[in-house]
């Protein structure tokens, strides 16, 4: 049994793994739980990739109670990593596209992760990974527009329909954070297709299945993406060993 563990900015997330069987999902769990989950599993190996120093004290009570694998970039994995420069790449953008390539093997895959960033990373048909792309995440953006003006107000998105011509001050920040990033999605994932017509695209984080929502081109929502990959690199690893 694994358990795979992924520290994002805004929230932790973890899955139970049997083999390659997904068997539960945890969203947003708090420290407290997550320690309980571990120790709920006292036989699991655990693999845990963060992108925040605030999961450091976490990590190490879960390295106390677990058969513990840190993700980090000299982590062996069953993809290529041709990044120029591997150590400040994240750990969750790597996860994702080693669990991109193993759901799609064989294949040109773009991953977009829409959690606080929206990345954009791609993994070709010969499991090289080559790098992608950071922007501004939904939530992001609309506190920028608030700290960076005076008068802007902080706006709680509710993910309705957003109005092309903005009427009032609000809908027009709607059109022009939801529509740039609907646009900014058609956009780059027409440029990939473009050079790799047979692309697989695949969305992930919190703002994923909204975004997919509303995106025309096909595209498959995969929640659990980074788990996957993170699990896939512990079963990797443990093949090898």
């Amino acid at each position: 049994m694994n358990i795979a563990i992924d520290f994002g900015n805004s929230v932790a997330k973890a899955a139970v793994f049997e083999g390659d069987k997904l068997m539960d999902y945890y969203h947003a769990l708090s420290p407290v739980e997550l320690i309980k989950l571990v120790n709920d599993h006292p036989q699991a190996s655990v693999i845990t990739a963060t992108v925040t120093a605030d999961a450091t004290h976490i990590i190490n009570l879960i390295e106390n109670k677990s058969r513990l694998t840190k993700l980090v970039y000299k982590t062996p994995t069953p993809i290529i990593n041709a990044y120029l420069t591997p150590e400040t790449l994240g750990m969750d953008r790597l996860a994702a596209v080693v669990g991109a390539n193993y759901l799609y093997p064989k294949t040109d895959c773009l991953v977009i992760d829409a959690g606080t960033c929206i990345t954009y990373d791609f993994v070709d048909e010969n499991a090289v990974y080559h790098g992608g792309s950071i922007s501004l995440g939904l939530k992001m953006r609309f506190k920028a527009l608030h700290h960076f003006t005076s008068r802007l107000p902080l706006l709680e998105y509710k993910e309705d329909k957003y109005k092309l011509i903005g009427k009032d001050t609000e809908e027009a920040m709607v059109s022009g954070v939801v529509g740039g990033i609907e646009n900014e999605l058609i956009g780059i994932i027409s440029s990939y297709k473009m050079r790799y017509p047979q692309l697989k695209v695949i969305i992930c984080g919190g703002d994923g299945p909204f975004f997919e929502s509303i995106i025309k081109q096909r595209i498959f929502a995969v929640p659990e993406l980074v788990l996957i990959g993170l699990n896939r690199i512990l079963i990797y690893n443990a093949e090898k060993a």
